[in-house]
């Protein structure tokens, strides 16, 4: 009778045990500290934005929206294109009226003598092209970067970018341009006056273009300036003896 009553108790114990246990599961469960999240933004990311913001600003206050050591040699490449193909259809023709000036008085007579002979032609005149384009290209390269050089010069000189920078600069290339050439002085003044209008245009437009992306601009600021002083109306000044007297009388 024994045994039966200790197994009993065993498997009592046994039960008890394994309901403690899974009791004190759940309440580890259950109780079990949560993580706070982690931050999603931290010192580097903030760097970066500002990093980031502080380029855009650089960017957005330049001329076109390009820094000048982007400017500058677009501005360059793009002027040796431009130069390039003009000087080639100009040298390209050229070569083409020489060479037929200079062969007008041998020309072939049979139908091999005309082949070598336009074959010749179309040697002189890709020949006579390159070279031409090459030496226009250079030319518009060198003064276009010389003007674009003089504009940045003049606008970190005066610290603000606006229209007269760009009519300065396109002046004084003018007149480089006119001594080099050692042009008359009709023809130098009239260069000057050229230059003038293309730089008032292309000036205007510039600042046409920042103020659409947000620069600020000297005399749109001064105008702005003036119109909004007008507008706030004057308060005159109290005289002293209109003042009145604020100490307390007391009798």
């Amino acid at each position: 009778m024994a045994t039966p009553a200790r197994g009993g108790l065993a498997i009592h114990a046994m039960d008890h045990l394994a309901s403690e246990t899974t009791s004190n599961n759940k309440d580890s469960t259950t109780t079990a500290p949560i993580a706070p999240p982690t931050p999603t933004r931290t010192r580097g990311a903030a760097a970066s934005e500002a990093e980031q913001e502080a380029i855009n600003e650089y960017w957005c206050q330049s001329r076109l929206s390009l820094p000048d050591v982007v400017r500058i040699p677009l501005a360059t490449m793009a002027s040796f294109t431009v130069g390039m193909g003009l000087g080639i259809a100009h040298g390209s023709t050229m070569a083409g009226i020489r060479f037929r000036a200079e062969h007008a008085h041998k020309l072939p007579t049979s139908t091999t003598g005309w082949y070598l002979y336009h074959k010749s032609k179309n040697y002189h005149v890709a020949y006579g092209g390159i070279r031409e384009g090459l030496r226009m290209g250079a030319k518009v390269s060198v003064w276009t970067t010389a003007m674009f050089g003089i504009e940045t010069l003049f606008d970190h000189y005066r610290d603000t970018k606006d229209v007269a920078n760009t009519v300065l600069a396109c002046v004084t290339v003018a007149g480089g341009f006119s001594l080099w050439n050692r042009f008359p002085l009709a023809t130098a003044a009239r260069t000057t006056k050229t230059a003038i209008l293309v730089g008032f245009a292309y000036g205007s437009l510039q600042d046409l273009a920042g103020l659409a992306r947000g620069r600020r601009i000297s005399y749109v600021d001064y105008v702005q300036r003036k119109l909004k002083s007008r507008s706030q109306p004057e308060v005159p000044d109290t005289p002293a003896v209109l003042q009145k007297d604020t100490r307390v009388i007391t009798k």
